[in-house]
């Protein structure tokens, strides 16, 4: 076969450090038009992307060409250094070291979308840490609850 083709969606989940409250409403939107954007310009795109003051969501198609540890080392190094030199005030910015991420076919596209679109009157409900491990169980994902947070 001389061509390689893939549909490779994946729902991400990343936090702030010690999932403190750091993304702040005054910068909350264009941190989210600035991961949209470098995933369209690094990777093959980003359908959603959202979050609350604690973490962020990302729907991305990656290329074949792209790991899934590349593609968050990436946009989560270079989203804290934009954070950095585009609000100077806030030093303690920071990403958590590690990610969730799952595999989505095409036909969940729509309501992961709206999922994570919809993130502030989902937390109105639920806390990101209760989220989080909701994601982990529902997609099966085995983890020891003692080191979810390390």
């Amino acid at each position: 076969m001389g061509h390689t083709y893939s549909n490779l969606l994946l729902h991400v989940v990343f936090g702030t450090k010690e999932r403190r409250p750091i993304i702040r409403d005054s910068f909350r939107v264009r941190l989210h038009e600035y991961l949209a954007g470098f995933a369209r310009k690094e990777f093959g795109g980003a359908l959603a992307v959202g979050g609350t003051a604690d973490h962020v969501h990302g729907l991305i198609l990656l290329p074949t060409d792209t790991s899934v540890a590349e593609a968050m080392r990436n946009w989560k190094s270079l989203s804290s250094k934009w954070v950095h030199e585009t609000f100077p005030a806030e030093t303690d910015f920071a990403w958590q070291e590690g990610y969730a991420a799952f595999s989505v076919s095409r036909s969940n596209v729509p309501q992961v979308a709206t999922y994570i679109q919809r993130q502030t009157e989902h937390h109105k409900k639920m806390t990101f840490e209760e989220e989080f491990l909701a994601l982990l169980e529902r997609h099966e994902v085995p983890f020891d609850p003692r080191h979810v947070w390390d």
